[in-house]
C-alpha cells in the first residue's frame, strides 16, 4: 500500500507544481488588471501587487487529485466531491472579496457553509472523542474549521509565508500517507497541494510578483483544515496540533490579544508576530526562513509523535512543538539583532 501511495502522490504532486506555475504566469496580467493590492497602512507591501494566484494553486491542486483518484481505479479511494466541491465555493468568495470586498457577516456565513459541507459530508463514525455528544463535537469542529480557514488567511500576509507554512505540513502528511495514517485520497490530494505551492512559490518570493489572495489561502486552509482532521480522526490529535502549530499560536494570541485591548479584532490590523517582526527590523526573507525552519521542527515532532504509541511521548513532543513556537513568537516581537 505504502508503494502504491508513493506513486500516486508523485502523479499528483507533479502535474500539480507544473500546472501551478504555467496558471500562474498565464494569469497575472489578468489579475493586474481585475485585483491589484494597493499598499495600505496595514500592508506588508510597497508597490502595488496582483493578487488572485490562488486560482491557479487551487485549480492545479483539484485537476491533479482529481485525475490521480480517478485514474488509480482503487475500490478504496473515492473522490471527495463535496470536500472539492466545497473548495471550489470557498474559492469563490475568497476571490469575490479579492475584486471587491465583502461586508463581515456575508463572508463569515459564506465562509461557515463551506465548513459545513466539509464536516456534514464526514461519515458518523469518524470520531476524535466518542464520549462527547455527536452534535456537540461536530458544533465545535465547525467552529475550529471556520477559525483555521481564516488564520490562513489573516498569517498570508508576507511574500512567500504561505509556502512556507503549507509546503512542510503538506509534505508531512504525504510521509504520513506512506505510513497508513491517512486515507489514500487524502494522501493524493495533500500531494496535490504540496506540488502546486511549489509551482506557485517562484513568483511569490520576495519581491512577490504576485500574492494569492483570498481565492488562494481560504480554499487552502479549507483543503489543509480536512486534511489535518483526516489525522485528528485517525487519533493522532498531537500531530493534527503539531503540523499547523505557528499560524495556529500566532493568529489565536493575536486574536485574544486584540480582543482583550478591546481593539475591533475582525478589522485588518499588523499586529501579528510576524507582521511585528518586519517592523523590529527582520528582513521578510528572514522571518520565512525562520518560520519555515520551525516548521520542518514541528513537522518532524508531528511524526515522532505517530510513530511512537505512547499517548505521554506524543504530549511531550506536543510540548517541545509548544516551547519552539513560544519561543519564535518571543524572538519576532523584539528588535532584531543589529550585525556588525
Amino acid at each position: 500500500m505504502a508503494n502504491s501511495q508513493l506513486v500516486l502522490s508523485f502523479a499528483a504532486a507533479v502535474p500539480a507544481a507544473l500546472l501551478s506555475g504555467i496558471l500562474t504566469w498565464a494569469i497575472r496580467p489578468l489579475m493586474v488588471r481585475i485585483a491589484l493590492a494597493k499598499p495600505n497602512a496595514r500592508s506588508s507591501h510597497r508597490i502595488s501587487t496582483p493578487q488572485g494566484g490562488g486560482i491557479a494553486v487551487i485549480a492545479a491542486t483539484l485537476i491533479a487529485a482529481t485525475a490521480v483518484i480517478a485514474l488509480a481505479g482503487a475500490a478504496d479511494m473515492k473522490i471527495p466531491i463535496a470536500i472539492f466541491g466545497a473548495t471550489l465555493f470557498i474559492a469563490a468568495v475568497g476571490f469575490a472579496d479579492d475584486v471587491k470586498p465583502l461586508q463581515v457577516l456575508p463572508r463569515l456565513l459564506l465562509q461557515g457553509l463551506a465548513v459545513a459541507a466539509v464536516i456534514v459530508a464526514a461519515p458518523e463514525s469518524l470520531r476524535i472523542v466518542p464520549a462527547c455528544p455527536f452534535w456537540l463535537e461536530r458544533g465545535l469542529l465547525l467552529l475550529a474549521g471556520l477559525w483555521f480557514v481564516n488564520l490562513v488567511n489573516f498569517m498570508d500576509g508576507l511574500d512567500l509565508m504561505t509556502v512556507a507554512e503549507i509546503v512542510p505540513v503538506t509534505a508531512a502528511l504525504v510521509l504520513l500517507g506512506w505510513f497508513g495514517d491517512l486515507p489514500a485520497s487524502t494522501t493524493v490530494a495533500a500531494a496535490a497541494l504540496f506540488g502546486a505551492m511549489l509551482g506557485f512559490a517562484p513568483f511569490n518570493r520576495p519581491v512577490a510578483k504576485i500574492f494569492l489572495g483570498d481565492v488562494g489561502s481560504l480554499p487552502i486552509g479549507l483543503l489543509a483544515g480536512w486534511c489535518l482532521l483526516q489525522l485528528a480522526w485517525h487519533q493522532q490529535v498531537a500531530a493534527a496540533l503539531l503540523l499547523p502549530l505557528y499560524y495556529l499560536a500566532d493568529a489565536t494570541i493575536t486574536l485574544l490579544r486584540r480582543i482583550a485591548r478591546g481593539e475591533p479584532f475582525w478589522a485588518a490590523h499588523r499586529s501579528h508576530f510576524y507582521q511585528r517582526a518586519t517592523d523590529n527590523g527582520f528582513s521578510v526573507s528572514g522571518v520565512v526562513r525562520e518560520v519555515f525552519a520551525l516548521n520542518i521542527l514541528l513537522a518532524a515532532l508531528a511524526i515522532g509523535s505517530v510513530m511512537t504509541s505512547s499517548p505521554a511521548i506524543s504530549g511531550l513532543l506536543l510540548v517541545a512543538g509548544a516551547v519552539a513556537t513560544a519561543f519564535l513568537m518571543r524572538r519576532f516581537s523584539r528588535r532584531a539583532p543589529s550585525i556588525g
